[in-house]
């Protein structure tokens, strides 16, 4: 279930900035992560519910309205404010993205806490699922537009990034929710997992990028 909630959560904000590094097309990137986040009230319930329904008892009225309140609530919020109050929502915008990194932090490290016997127990088969989960959506991300789509490379890093960078707070919030304390773990884990993977890959895709533009 943890997995699950993972896989089919939304691109997470941090890919955008991932997007940047790696030279990516940052614009595609916004845009997949706002159209993922405003589908996921809707398909992460859905998504979670066809695959894990028949396994586990799944309530997707209440994952629907865990995940409306912690995606579409806030992003309801900033489009009012940036509407009506324009100067506030300037000055939020310079501290929630440091904020929004501590409270997924702290999300992330209390349910770490928690489940600290269980992680111990079973880390490293926990993380090597995470780590797979991941690893995959990061390959299948890049390879596919390019070799089945044809798209360009610029393209290719930002579905890659996309697809392998998920929103773990909203997994971690959403496990939570159905009252399974343990299938908020992977979503912890997963926090560390895909910024890690992440970032690696954006450095390696610029250091290639910095290396073709002094052959020239």
């Amino acid at each position: 279930l943890g997995l699950t909630l993972v896989g089919c959560s939304p691109g997470g904000t941090a890919s955008n900035l991932v997007s940047l590094i790696a030279g990516a097309d940052v614009a595609l990137s916004v845009l997949m992560t706002a159209s993922s986040t405003v589908l996921a009230s809707i398909l992460t319930p859905l998504l979670t519910r066809l695959i894990c329904g028949s396994v586990i008892a799944v309530d997707s009225a209440s994952l629907f309205l865990s995940t409306a309140k912690v995606v579409l609530l806030p992003v309801a919020l900033g489009m009012f404010l940036n509407a009506r109050v324009p100067r506030l929502s300037t000055l939020l915008a310079d501290y929630t993205p440091f904020l929004s990194v501590v409270l997924v932090s702290l999300i992330c490290g209390s349910v770490v806490a928690q489940n600290a016997a269980v992680i111990l127990s079973r880390g490293w088969s926990l993380i090597g699922a995470v780590l797979g989960l991941h690893s995959l959506g990061f390959a299948l991300g890049y390879v596919l537009p390019k070799r089945l789509g044809k798209y360009g490379e610029k393209t290719a890093r930002t579905i890659s990034i996309e697809t392998g960078m998920q929103n773990s707070a909203l997994a971690v919030v959403l496990a939570n929710s159905l009252g399974v304390r343990e299938a908020a773990i992977p979503g912890a884990i997963s926090a560390t997992v895909h910024s890690c993977l992440g970032s690696a890959l954006a450095a390696l895709w610029r250091a290639k990028d910095a290396k073709a533009k002094a052959n020239e």
